[in-house]
């Protein structure tokens, strides 16, 4: 643990959950800055491949243990995560706003999010019964047992740093693995508040182990480790296909939760109030820093002109601040993410674009702070229409028939979520059966949450998360055909 005094308050009540290292420090050091300003947040200590490989050497020493642990011991550990994640929630929001910037309210609403997944899953733990099979072998008997893989391996984005850990790391740990954590260079001190959680809460030492440094040495040491069993990753496709490859040659159990690249299809007779305000929440969540982020507008033509007036008119009432004021929109995460914007919007404009609000940097709040836009007859060559934004840019096309949008909406490589608004049951169902997507959200945004499994196809990644899927991910079928003799 590192001194007291060396600790950043960043307001919060329990300066003890800012540990400042992982489980295996001793490799240099990591600033943590705030993306709205760029002030130094924290000086955390980092570990390389030997924290890795030690990481490694603590979850396989202690994996035999926790996987014979009864069930119901494992699910009161989890039982008492909960408790403390949810007693520590404005501490831990506080947290998120210092080092990854998002609104304070979208931060409490995330460990809302992040506690929900240990309470799932800490029920979850009691149900992995064993399955019996109608045998069609005489005098045999027949049973499918779960058992935990082993050592999981978990590495997290920077823009859900709390729920992203904790829907992997609950769903593993109720089925009776061990893990070791790595979480996002951005935002370490998150994933270090959960681990002093986890910590607090009664886990056993080796169990649930979290180191910070580069990701390349550190989770490049853990694809060669043949004594990882799993790997569930969040974060881009091109990582995604990286983490693949590297963990060919130990044939991991894998969950990648990769890109997205979400149409939102308004038909002709939706109800166009809620459309626009649908349209606000899919597109400018989390700054639209968001996999799940709607990338493509599509209305029908005798809609759209009206549509485009209303969105941009509700994109410019967005307020644009720091997370701790509270906005609608915070800064993104770092120049990259500015520069891909500026980029996007200078290229659709090339291609005949029209910007009907914002289009470009706050220069009063800061070099982070891109003004939430909207963007009219945007073609599909725009490059927009086709790479994942991830930013508050909302680029809008019109399309004629059903068909015409179907092909347009699934000419992608990512399969994460569509959004559809239409009030005819029967196109309904035909849009949610044509639309090669994993999830399918109809007049609404929200769609998440621990019961439901999340996950793509394509190449938006492999398995899903949440849900009784969820745990299963971490589990092996064990079976048995026993003769009595």
């Amino acid at each position: 643990m590192s001194d007291l005094s060396n600790r950043p308050t960043l307001g919060i009540s329990d300066p003890e959950l800012l540990p400042l290292q992982g489980d295996f420090p001793g490799a240099g050091r990591l600033a943590v800055r705030d993306p709205a300003d760029g002030t130094l947040v924290a000086q955390v200590t980092i570990s390389d491949a030997r924290g890795a490989r030690a990481a490694v050497d603590a979850a396989d020493g202690a994996f035999g243990p926790w996987a014979t642990t009864l069930p119901q011991d494992r699910a009161a550990i989890l039982h008492r995560w909960h408790g403390l994640i949810v007693a520590a929630k404005e501490d831990l929001a506080r947290i998120m706003v210092a080092e990854q910037g998002k609104p304070i309210g979208e931060a409490r609403g995330e460990i809302d999010y992040a506690a929900s997944f240990v309470q799932f899953y800490a029920e979850e733990a009691l149900r992995p019964n064993i399955e019996g099979v109608t045998s069609h072998l005489a005098d045999a008997e027949m049973e499918l047992w779960r058992e935990p893989v082993g050592v999981a391996a978990l590495v997290t984005p920077w823009n859900f740093p709390c729920a992203m850990i904790t829907r992997k790391a609950a769903a593993a740990l109720a089925a009776g693995c061990t893990v070791v954590i790595h979480p996002s260079a951005e935002t370490p001190l998150s994933a270090l508040a959960l681990a002093e959680l986890a910590r607090r809460a009664g886990f056993p030492p080796g169990v649930v182990n979290t180191v910070i440094g580069d990701a390349a040495a550190i989770v490049g040491e853990w694809t060669a480790d043949a004594r990882v069993r799993a790997l569930s990753f969040t974060g881009s496709t091109e990582i995604g296909r990286l983490l693949y490859r590297q963990s060919a040659d130990t044939v991991k159990r894998l969950v990648l939760e990769l890109g997205g690249h979400a149409p939102f299809i308004v038909f002709q007779g939706a109800d166009l109030d809620r459309a626009v305000a649908e349209a606000v929440k899919a597109k400018f969540a989390t700054s639209g820093q968001d996999c799940l982020g709607a990338n493509r507008f599509y209305v029908q033509r005798p809609v759209y002109d009206e549509f485009c007036a209303r969105f941009a008119e509700a994109t410019a009432a967005l307020s644009l601040g720091r997370g701790m004021d509270d906005p609608d929109i915070g800064p993104l995460i770092h120049d990259r993410a500015i520069a891909k914007q500026e980029a996007h919007v200078a290229d659709a404009l090339s291609k005949g674009a029209r910007v009907l609000t914002g289009g470009g940097v706050d220069e009063s709040l800061g070099r982070l702070f891109f003004r939430p836009t909207v963007l009219a007859d945007v073609p599909d060559s725009a490059a927009i229409m086709s790479e994942e934004s991830f930013g508050p840019v909302a680029p809008v096309a019109a399309f004629d028939t059903e068909e015409e949008v179907i092909a347009r909406a699934n000419a992608t490589e990512y399969g994460l979520v569509a959004y559809l608004h239409s009030l005819d049951p029967r196109r309904i169902y035909r849009m949610t059966r044509a639309l090669q997507f994993g999830m399918v959200a109809v007049n609404r945004t929200k769609v998440t949450g621990a019961p439901i499994p999340f996950g793509g196809v394509k190449q938006s990644g492999l398995g899903r998360e949440g849900a009784r899927q969820g745990l299963e991910a971490f589990t092996d079928i064990k079976y048995v055909c026993r003769d009595w003799g």
